[in-house]
């Protein structure tokens, strides 16, 4: 089972993370997700583990206080595809008109 969990504190590291969900079985994998650029913490991770544990885990640690924080803990669903490049909005620049502005200033 794949177990998400949310709002961990920025001091978080694998190795605590482990540490919380092994009290409930076995962990095959505990990672916490970090920044590409920075490194720093992104303030989520994942938790792999059996199917029995991990719900166990998950109904015991949804809501409980780690590290002075209120982490939030459920199944991982799966990442959506996202379309390529992304969307990040922007607009209000278009490199074709070259500084001119976005509407013909004939008709206005």
């Amino acid at each position: 089972m794949n177990i998400f969990v949310s709002n961990l504190s920025y001091a978080i590291n694998d190795d605590d993370l482990r540490q919380a969900f092994e009290e409930y079985g076995e962990v095959s994998s505990a990672k916490v997700i970090t920044d590409k650029f920075t490194g720093r913490s992104r303030g989520f991770g994942f938790v792999e583990m059996s199917d029995e544990h991990g719900q166990k885990a998950i109904e015991e640690l949804n809501g409980a206080s780690f590290d002075k924080k209120v982490i939030s803990v459920a199944v991982a669903r799966p990442r959506e595809d996202r379309a390529e490049g992304g969307n990040r909005g922007g607009g209000g620049f278009d490199r074709n008109q070259r500084g001119r502005s976005n509407y013909n200033s004939d008709r206005y």
